[in-house]
């Protein structure tokens, strides 16, 4: 083993004294060799070194935390500064997003849901021009009750869904042959409408228990063209979900039809900015009117139950019981 002279201090004397002989092994870590003052320290010595330094039993930590008393800083650092500020604003910005004020929430019951959905037609009404007649042919059995101990979310769906259909569930919604007279394809039982393409595919997430033997059909226009939706409704569907606008579209081409629907869900959820499917300004004008043209007669013959999913804002609330007090 080499013996380092008493001189070598720092890391540039160290490489002049290297040794690269035959036959001659250089010390694993020389640094440390030269700061322990021997050539072979013991076990016990080294572990103690390193603890003294922070690195625990790890040298070359405790080598890296070896700070040289002589070195003079040429200036702040300006990498640190700069990561600094950016976890300061990273922090600030979530911070602010935690304190946005959401709207309070509570579970209303089927006849104030139909008092909500009511309130709300009757404010679509006056550009769709419902008579009224229709409107006042509506009762509030339209209206589905869903589970009240369990959560309206995305994750929840397909447990409300079968509790909603019953004993039948299996049979209306995971089976996947076509049946000659009575099941017509692209024929969905439910048809889930919400506010956009990425919501949709949250709530078929929620639906896949469901979907393992017939596939679910997705009815927006974000990534899916006409052509493709219209070859998937060629075979039997049991749930499709989508947006108004391409729904209307391939209602009118004949491609989706209704027959078998039997389930309404309107997505309840307020999106970041606030909006939700009866909120959002042409969402809003795409459902009501896709709603008067196909879907108002099949409730009103009491063919077609209308599921509010999700909780309504008390802010929706409170429009809808002053609306009904006027």
């Amino acid at each position: 083993m080499h013996h380092f002279p008493p001189a070598v201090t720092n890391d540039a004397e160290l490489r002049k004294y290297k040794l690269n002989g035959k036959g001659k092994k250089r010390h694993k870590y020389p640094k440390f060799q030269t700061l322990m003052g021997c050539e072979e320290p013991s076990k016990v010595s080294k572990q103690n070194w390193c603890k003294e330094r922070g690195g625990g039993r790890n040298m070359k930590s405790a080598i890296k935390n070896q700070k040289n008393p002589n070195r003079i800083p040429l200036g702040p650092n300006r990498a640190l500064m700069k990561k600094k500020k950016k976890n300061t604003e990273s922090k600030t910005e979530n911070d602010e997003k935690s304190n946005v004020l959401q709207p309070t929430t509570t579970t209303l019951l089927p006849s104030q849901q139909f008092g909500f959905f009511l309130d709300r037609l009757k404010s679509a009404n006056n550009r769709l021009k419902l008579s009224s007649l229709e409107m006042e042919s509506m009762a509030d059995t339209c209206i589905v009750e869903l589970l009240q101990d369990l959560e309206q979310n995305a994750g929840n769906l397909s447990k409300h869904m079968k509790a909603v259909f019953g004993k039948s569930w299996k049979n209306v919604l995971c089976e996947g042959q076509l049946l000659e007279g009575k099941v017509d394809p692209g024929s969905p039982a439910v048809l889930v409408i919400s506010s956009s393409a990425l919501r949709s595919l949250e709530l078929l997430r929620g639906l896949r228990p469901l979907t393992r033997e017939c596939q679910a059909a997705k009815l927006f226009a974000k990534h899916l063209k006409v052509n493709e939706q219209v070859s998937l409704l060629k075979a039997r569907v049991n749930i499709a979900s989508g947006t108004p606008n391409r729904i209307k579209k391939l209602i009118e081409i004949d491609a989706l039809r209704l027959s078998r629907l039997a389930v309404l869900v309107l997505d309840m959820h307020i999106d970041a900015k606030g909006y939700s499917l009866f909120t959002q300004p042409q969402v809003s004008g795409e459902f009501w009117d896709l709603y008067t043209s196909h879907l108002h007669q099949q409730v009103i013959q009491g063919d077609l139950r209308i599921c509010l999913y999700g909780h309504i804002s008390q802010m929706q609330n409170e429009v809808k019981s002053a609306a009904l007090d006027e």
